[in-house]
């Protein structure tokens, strides 16, 4: 198909990347620099082309029914937006966020994005070389990440009833990514092949034999070993008593409740999870007064991996360990990575969180279709008066 002469004019000799037809005669082209949205001749409006340069700090969408809006953040121009129709969107996002990673360095010359995932408010982008990940509102800004193939040490993929859990570890590192399983088959298959491309292999044990920790090496990423945790978690308890012993703890503290000699919520016998338990009731008693003073032991007998597991869980939400454990503290660091690695070896908690985040991000798009469908109806109402 020939270029209409006005997009011609505006190429200033760069060759176009790519073209997606936005229905009638109008137009999307991507170059290197830039994308020019082209409008054909109407009954309302002359033909046009107007660019929006690739290095912009943000891209977000905003999609309706029948339309969806672009808006490209820049931070001398600031905002500017381009509209098409809904039906175009993903045809669209993949060629504009190729260009605006290439616009802003991300990606090297030579590197071709391969896909771009959408899971409610996480964006996967795929290319030859790495995998960026961005979460939030928008679909991509400075808070990116990404996780380039040199460092990859070991690829594994975790099937859930309705989500699959995609574990891509990186310098001995996991990062969990969920992906809802309509879409989970094609994004581990494109994942794979990237990776089996790039370091030549041929499967995924051939993969994660290349790519691989050293046998000797002390991290559990490369093999599947149990983690030694070492002395990183004693801070959390600094004396913790024998198995053996339990008993003859919640006797103490029977015998210290009964004297009011001691509050064994302070104890240097109260475990991590048993404090934080015993916190919440305790705050939530009528007049500020303590709860029973032996509900901390109590809580500590049941089974602490249960606790550990579920917090565990609040740092597998796609963004990295480090961030939520807090900066510089090796105690909640430690913390951390113990409750992680418990996490791992509950699969069945695990896919009963999968199915509520699930079902969460379900009902968050139903009531954002409603809030739209309002918006709409209001604005017709307003145009028939």
């Amino acid at each position: 198909m020939s270029v209409p002469g006005i997009v011609t004019a505006t190429l200033d000799g760069e060759e176009i990347a790519a073209r997606v037809s936005l229905g009638s005669d109008d137009e999307l082209f991507i170059t290197p620099s830039r994308t020019i949205v082209y409008r054909a001749d109407g009954l309302l409006s002359d033909e046009s082309a107007d660019e929006y340069p690739h290095d912009a700090d943000r891209l977000t969408l905003s999609e309706g029914r029948r339309k969806t809006k672009f808006t490209l953040e820049y931070a001398l121009d600031g905002e500017r937006t381009f509209t098409i129709p809904s039906s175009a969107t993903d045809d669209v996002l993949h060629p504009v966020l190729a260009g605006v990673l290439n616009g802003n360095g991300i990606t090297d010359p030579g590197e071709t994005v391969v896909k771009t995932y959408r899971f409610s408010e996480l964006t996967l982008i795929i290319t030859s070389d790495r995998l960026v990940k961005h979460i939030g509102g928008a679909v991509w800004d400075g808070d990116y990440e990404e996780y380039h193939f040199d460092d990859v040490t070991k690829l594994a993929f975790e099937d859930g009833s309705v989500a699959t859990q995609i574990v891509l570890t990186v310098d001995g590192r996991p990062q969990r990514i969920k992906a809802p399983n309509e879409q989970a088959n094609d994004l581990r298959e494109r994942l794979q092949r990237a990776l089996f491309e790039y370091h030549d292999v041929g499967s995924l044990e051939e993969l994660n034999e290349t790519v691989g920790e050293d046998e000797d090496d002390d991290t559990d990423a490369g093999r599947g070993a149990s983690v030694d945790f070492g002395g990183g978690v004693d801070p959390l308890d600094a004396n913790p008593p024998e198995p053996d012993d339990h008993d003859a703890s919640a006797e103490r503290a029977r015998d210290a409740t009964d004297s009011g000699a001691a509050d064994p919520l302070t104890g240097g016998e109260t475990n991590g999870v048993a404090t934080a338990e015993s916190g919440r009731q305790s705050g939530g008693s009528d007049g500020g007064q303590p709860t029973s003073q032996a509900s901390a032991p109590a809580n500590r007998d049941r089974d602490d991996s249960v606790g550990t597991a579920e917090t565990g869980s609040l740092f597998e939400a796609d963004d990295d360990i480090d961030a939520v454990a807090g900066v510089d503290d090796p105690t909640a660091q430690a913390a951390a990575d113990a409750a992680e690695a418990t996490a791992e070896t509950d699969p069945e908690l695990l896919e009963r969180l999968d199915a509520l985040e699930v079902a969460v991000e379900r009902q968050s798009e139903v009531i954002e279709k409603q809030g739209e469908m309002i918006e709409q109806l209001i604005a017709e109402l307003r145009q028939g008066r």
